[in-house]
C-alpha cells in the first residue's frame, strides 16, 4: 500500500517568508521551497497550493522513517507551536533541499557550459569563414 504524506511549514527567514512543502512517499522525503516574499494569508497559501503544487520542483528522494497511528489533536497543536517556536524545518528537509541545490547547480553548470562551447564553435567557424574569403579575394 502506497502511503502519501505532505505537510507545508511557513517560516519567516529574514527578509522574506518561506513555505517549504515536504512530500513523504513510501518513506522517501522530497521537499520544495517556495518563497513568498511579503507574509501570505491562509487564503494565499491555499490559492498558492491549488495553483501550483503539481507545478512545484521537488528535491530528489531522501530515506526517512515514517511514524504511524493516530494521535491527540491537542498533541497536534503543541507539536505545532513548537515548531513554530523552533523557526525552520527539519535536517532531513535541510538535506533534501540542499540536493535539489546541487542538482540545479550541476545543470546550471552543464548548461552555460554547452552556451559557452556552442559560442566558441560559432567564432571558430566565423573566422573560418573570413579566412577562405581572404584567399578568395588574392
Amino acid at each position: 500500500m502506497a502511503t502519501l504524506k505532505n505537510k507545508l511549514t511557513v517560516y519567516f527567514d529574514d527578509p522574506f517568508w518561506v513555505g517549504v512543502f515536504e512530500r513523504t512517499e513510501n518513506g522517501k522525503l522530497s521537499v520544495a521551497k517556495v518563497i513568498f516574499g511579503t507574509e501570505p494569508k491562509d487564503y494565499e497559501v491555499q490559492e498558492y497550493i491549488n495553483r501550483n503544487y503539481f507545478r512545484l520542483k521537488f528535491s530528489p528522494t531522501v530515506d526517512t522513517v515514517v511514524k504511524e497511528g493516530k494521535r491527540n489533536p491537542k498533541r497536534l497543536q503543541r507539536d505545532a507551536k513548537k515548531m513554530v517556536l523552533e523557526k525552520g524545518i527539519g535536517t532531513k528537509s535541510q538535506q533534501a533541499l540542499k540536493l535539489q541545490q546541487e542538482q540545479n547547480k550541476l545543470e546550471r553548470k552543464t548548461k552555460s557550459r554547452e552556451l559557452k562551447e556552442a559560442e566558441e564553435l560559432r567564432l571558430f567557424e566565423l573566422k573560418q569563414q573570413k579566412k577562405k574569403e581572404k584567399h578568395r579575394g588574392h
